[in-house]
């Protein structure tokens, strides 16, 4: 039987790029999203997101899990509300402690785990994206404690920091066509967007067997947006 890998938000974009090189590493995806997904569930819920996790474990244990979901809200730190911040807490942040959570017994019984957290070139400051920052600046912050905790029990947790990706998430913050999102496209010192694969390929390599001394860092896939930017 192929080793699962469970990922949440895998119903599209990243999530689904990642569920496909899996299946091309021999691995089995099982992917958690509100729709599209292979089980079905609200991960801003946490009822809806604990009852998705006992699915996906009544099969037996995972030992490989991508916490990927993520939602935006673009606005000014004026015009946030309390309703946003705690909208987007709860999926970007609260899930990934459920499905680790959920997830760790079986890890620490198989003396093997592999956790990668997807959090965002944002995360180093980006106007108006308040709380979509400060969620993936908290990822951050967990990837580093957790790999602290779990590194004697050979579970290592790394994140990967994508920068400009073409997926529906970014053109929902970012309208194609519109001067403000050719200017980022223009700004990538590579000369092109990111691509969904180029996340994955990442994913894959920290989700090895093999990369077992490599914890608590951040990989910033971001065609060099986080060296500088290019002059346009």
């Amino acid at each position: 039987m192929a080793e699962r890998v469970l990922i949440t938000g895998g119903g599209r974009g990243i999530g689904a790029a990642t569920a496909e090189r899996c299946r091309a590493e021999g691995w089995e995806p099982i992917t958690i999203d509100l729709r599209d997904g292979d089980i079905a569930a609200d991960l801003g819920d946490p009822d809806s997101t604990r009852k998705a996790l006992e699915e996906a474990l009544a099969d037996g244990p995972i030992t490989r899990l991508v916490n990927n979901v993520g939602m935006i809200d673009v606005a000014a730190i004026e015009d946030v509300t309390l309703d946003q911040l705690d909208r987007v807490v709860r999926v970007n942040l609260q899930s990934a402690l459920l499905a680790v959570q959920a997830l760790l017994p079986g890890m620490k019984e198989a003396g093997f785990g592999r956790i990668v957290n997807i959090a965002s070139r944002a995360a180093l400051g980006k106007e108006g994206r308040t709380t979509y920052a400060a969620t993936k600046a908290g990822l951050l912050g967990a990837t580093r404690t957790w790999a602290l905790e779990l590194g004697a029990h050979s579970i290592t947790v790394n994140a990967i920091g994508p920068g400009p990706i073409e997926t529906p998430l970014f053109s929902q913050a970012n309208p194609p066509g519109a001067p403000a999102t050719q200017q980022i496209i223009d700004s990538i010192p590579v000369r092109r967007m990111g691509q969904p694969e180029d996340i994955a390929h990442a994913v894959a390599g920290f989700l090895d067997s093999r990369a077992g001394f490599t914890t608590g860092q951040t990989l910033y896939v971001c065609g060099g947006k986080t060296v500088g930017l290019v002059t346009v």
